[in-house]
């Protein structure tokens, strides 16, 4: 059947250029979290200068090595240093003495000629198995009483990061809330200090973990910020084009159930593995290009979310190196956006300039790993797509490949028909939730493992075992 023009355009975008403003007087940031738990990594000036090179002006720590805080001095680049959790309990004292002597000893010596914008008191203190909860804010004002006291007050903001864990609810985006036993004891008294002094909300948002949790149920060109169809909150209509977004306006949307709408935010860490084990889906360094990538060009070309549209983006990327001493799953040690030697691990754009001159192939849209083999059916079908028709065909082995799969050229696309069809399929409706009816299955596969949600097709390379 003809495919209708409006469904057309998702083909279409695959070959368009993505336009980038001229004008970025209402971008966002772009830092880098710059962590060490490797035994392998540049020297700290060498890592300054591998920043400036890339023209990277922001940069998060999780401590205050004086090594590292003496390498950017005069840099002009702007850094957040940590207080660890495991300082919380002695940083939350009734008295200040702690913390007026942390300061003397952690910030006063290299501010401001290395330019300490923000310390972030603890980090994802909410799942820190040490119960650190707590000490967290008494802490957060016990740091901000010495600066004040030292007159750097001003100048260095303090907050503290909170993972998504954190939220009781967020989906939809607007439906977002915090966890009751966290509200009171220490979500209101943080948004409260938050707003007082000035300061921001701390975020780490990973949509690499939801979409690998969930492969079901989110689309991976909704994870990596690629062109689909959206989702829309039924609450109030807004449209999320990305999951990174939706889970940012759920961190909004709890703000404001607190009554805190006009605390600002952040994003201290996000990223995308490059590898992973067996199990975490998704993980591949194509993946991690797109979706950091992605969010470089989404951050830099200005705007904000759906609910908060005004307000420019700031993001941390996780990480700048690939840590081969942290613990736990293969993808925790493949975060980097380069390797120990300062080689790319992919090439992206993290700068203005940067965009300028990239190629919009990552915002292309690809089909989806699966992330468990095709369910058992029936028969198998082909169909046959070009020139803007779709001809399902009955047959057992699939016909000669055409030369090219690019989507303006002829394609065949093996699908599966579920055991109950008698007749062979007529209809498939491309780009729209009825794209596979009753008597095709909701995934289109071919071979082991490229699957096409919904029959929207891009791909990118020629021959049977290409990748879409």
């Amino acid at each position: 059947m003809e495919i209708p023009i409006h469904f057309l355009c998702v083909f279409l975008f695959v070959f368009s250029s993505i336009c980038i403003q001229s004008v970025f007087s209402d971008s966002g940031s772009i830092g880098i979290n710059y962590g060490r738990v490797a035994d392998n990594l540049p020297s700290p000036p060498q890592v300054v200068l591998l920043l400036k090179t890339q023209g990277i002006t922001k940069v998060k720590l999780y401590d205050t090595d004086s090594t590292v805080l003496n390498a950017f001095s005069g840099s002009g680049i702007s850094v957040t240093v940590a207080l660890p959790n495991e300082q919380l309990s002695a940083a939350a004292a009734a008295n200040t003495s702690f913390t007026d002597s942390w300061v003397q000893s952690n910030i006063l010596p290299y501010h401001p000629n290395t330019k300490i914008e923000a310390i972030a008191v603890g980090n994802e203190v909410f799942v820190d198995p040490k119960n650190t909860t707590p000490f967290l804010v008494p802490a957060m004002k016990n740091v901000y009483a010495s600066l004040v006291k030292y007159g750097v007050g001003s100048s260095i903001k303090v907050s503290s990061p909170v993972a998504l864990s954190a939220l009781q609810s967020s989906y939809p985006p607007s439906s977002g809330s915090f966890k009751p036993d966290l509200i009171e004891p220490v979500i209101k008294p943080m948004l409260n200090f938050l707003k007082e002094t000035g300061s921001y909300m701390m975020v780490n948002a990973y949509p690499f973990f939801a979409y690998s949790a969930n492969t079901d149920t989110i689309s991976l060109d909704y994870a990596l910020f690629r062109n689909n169809s959206g989702s829309k909150d039924a609450n109030n209509g807004l449209l999320y084009k990305s999951l990174f977004e939706a889970q940012i306006d759920a961190v909004f949307a709890a703000m404001a159930a607190l009554g805190f709408n006009d605390v600002k935010m952040v994003v201290t860490e996000t990223g995308w593995p490059s590898k992973g084990d067996e199990n975490e889906v998704g993980s591949s360094a194509e993946n991690a290009a797109a979706y950091n990538g992605n969010l470089v060009r989404r951050v830099l070309t200005g705007g904000g979310t759906p609910l908060r549209p005004e307000e420019p983006l700031n993001v941390y990327l996780f990480a700048l190196f690939n840590e081969n001493q942290k613990p736990g799953p293969t993808s925790e040690r493949n975060y980097g956006l380069f390797y120990p030697n300062q080689q790319k691990v992919y090439e992206i754009p993290l700068t203005v300039e940067g965009l300028k001159g990239a190629s919009p192939t990552m915002n292309e849209s690809k089909t989806e790993v699966m992330a468990q083999p095709p369910r058992k059916v029936g028969r198998r079908a082909f169909i046959r797509i070009t020139s803007g028709r779709v001809e399902p065909v009955i047959s057992a082995v699939p016909p000669t490949w055409p030369p090219s799969l690019r989507v303006e050229r002829e394609l065949w696309v093996l699908v599966h028909v579920q055991q109950s069809v008698k007749q062979q399929p007529s209809t498939v409706h491309i780009g729209s939730e009825e794209a596979i009816t009753t008597q095709i299955l909701s995934k289109m596969t071919y071979g082991n493992g490229l699957t096409i949600p919904y029959g929207i097709l891009r791909c990118s390379s020629a021959g049977p075992s290409s990748h879409c």
